[in-house]
């Protein structure tokens, strides 16, 4: 199969266009539909339909585009290696992380690495899901379990826990509960039981529902959950590192908490001597480190 003619279809599959893929490749519009064409009769098969509004891929066009953007994510892999043997760091940093982690804890922390690394390019992909590193899908993982993939890198970066946080407005409204026996008379905010949380959480939530709690929030992620404690609509079950960023938050039944929760930084071993994930490493290493000090400094470490 012709590669010159796979770069075009792939610029044209991107753009929905023969006129904006050529204005990308520097190409005209006749050059661009001849090297279509000639890929449709090479293949014996239509990759586009074609439409007033412009070009929508048949399914054969999109098992082609699947193949293609897998060899471009493979080709700029290669090129950022390539790269990383200088002593620049830029190009792009695939990172993925929870929801939670990663909208509360490391992107308002994201400015300090752009400062350090101006050119550099993070695409953060916040999920539950946990992606395949060894297959690419992401660089570098952040995530609430030990990684079980083979063939990665760990390194463990620290423990959280699972506490009991309410607005002030709330508790001037509602009362503080003294007990756990008091949510009865409180709503609770939580993760649904059939979210993707992690277990120390879980166990945590199904403990304090046994008791006679009345009104219940759930929410599939911590994101938001967070968002209706702020929102003074009860007490919520969330990870301790959002005290530093949330300091108006009050701990509810300071005794109550789940069990350690560790958080684990995974990449492939191929990109061991990745100059773009030795920064991100250090990056948040650094920042975990002076999270903690603040912690131990404001006695919220406990």
């Amino acid at each position: 199969m012709d590669w010159d003619k796979l770069r075009i279809f792939h610029a044209v599959a991107d753009a929905g266009s023969l006129t904006h893929a050529g204005d990308a490749l520097h190409l005209s519009q006749s050059a661009v539909s001849r090297q279509i064409r000639a890929l449709e009769e090479s293949l014996n098969t239509t990759l586009f339909h074609r439409h007033a509004r412009g070009l929508i891929l048949t399914e054969q066009g999109e098992l082609l585009h699947d193949a293609t953007k897998a060899m471009a994510r493979r080709l700029d892999t290669a090129a950022a290696r390539i790269r990383d043997s200088e002593e620049e760091v830029f190009g792009e940093l695939r990172v993925t992380t929870t929801t939670g982690f990663g909208s509360l804890w490391l992107a308002p922390r994201l400015p300090t690495l752009f400062k350090k690394y101006p050119d550099l390019k993070i695409d953060l992909m916040l999920e539950e899901r946990v992606l395949d590193l060894p297959m690419r899908e992401a660089d570098v993982a952040i995530r609430m379990k030990e990684p079980s993939q083979a063939d990665l890198i760990r390194k463990r970066l620290m423990n959280i826990r699972m506490r009991l946080y309410a607005s002030p407005q709330y508790l001037a409204e509602a009362g503080t509960p003294r007990r756990l026996s008091d949510l009865s008379n409180h709503r609770l905010i939580c993760q649904n039981p059939g979210s993707h949380q992690v277990q120390a959480g879980a166990i945590l939530v199904q403990e304090l529902l046994t008791y006679d709690i009345p009104s219940l929030l759930t929410v599939n992620n911590y994101f938001g959950a967070l968002q209706a404690v702020l929102s003074n609509l009860g007490i919520g079950v969330l990870p301790d590192y959002v005290i530093e960023d949330f300091p108006a938050i009050v701990r509810v039944l300071p005794d109550v908490e789940s069990g350690d929760v560790p958080v684990f930084l995974a990449y492939p071993e191929e990109l061991r001597q990745s100059k773009r994930v030795q920064a991100f490493r250090d990056f948040v290493v650094e920042e975990l480190f002076a999270h903690r000090q603040r912690q131990r400094e404001n006695g919220t470490d406990d």
